[in-house]
């Protein structure tokens, strides 16, 4: 009987990044990596291009509890909360509606609770409006930030990177044009042997 096939695939990280002091922090996907410390500079190298960004936040995948309007609603949140366990601050996130144009899921508060189950509730509880289609919660300890400091060697090299949109790599019209050519050249070199004898007597 043979094994299970082996996940080496490293740890999703989802990417959490600020574009300015007086705007949350807005997911906007996710990287692998063997660490946090991996983590936040993969995201930084994936996510930071030319739009300004002054703070990077990543956290474990496996440490996101996640569910929508819609499976709240036809169960309960199952999870234990110990007897007498410390609450700790866990950061609330929701997606407001399911356009496709608002595809975020923003950072908008946070609550104490001494369970993921019991953090989802009490978001739900304080922060809900009709337009929250998902909710996210993690423990605030989870969070590895990026600091005021590292700025500079962070996000600032983003601002000169060169970056083009895909449409402006014109690839598929110059292997054409490759191929067009040597379609040519190999026409040219078949030529009879009579026809060149002809061109030159």
């Amino acid at each position: 009987m043979g094994s299970a096939k082996r996940d080496t695939q490293w740890p999703r990280f989802e990417v959490f990044l600020q574009a300015r002091v007086d705007q949350p922090h807005k997911n906007v996907g996710s990287v692998h990596a063997p660490d946090v410390e991996m983590a936040l500079q993969n995201a930084r190298d994936v996510f930071v291009r030319r739009p300004a960004c002054v703070s990077l936040w990543v956290a474990p995948a496996g440490a996101i509890l996640a569910r929508t309007r819609e499976e709240l609603a036809l169960a309960e949140v199952v999870g234990d909360t110990p007897a007498g366990a410390e609450e700790s601050c866990y950061y609330v996130f929701q997606k407001l509606g399911q356009r496709q144009s608002m595809v975020y899921v923003t950072h908008t508060g946070e609550v104490q609770a001494a369970s993921a189950a019991q953090a989802l509730q009490r978001a739900v509880a304080q922060y809900d409006t009709p337009d929250t289609y998902v909710w996210w919660v993690c423990p605030a300890g989870a969070i590895v930030r990026s600091q005021e400091e590292e700025i500079p060697s962070l996000f600032e090299p983003a601002v000169v990177k060169t970056y083009r949109r895909p449409q402006e790599y014109r690839t598929v019209t110059q292997m054409h044009e490759i191929r067009h050519a040597r379609s040519n050249d190999d026409g040219a070199g078949d030529a009879p042997a009579g026809d060149a004898a002809a061109e030159t007597g």
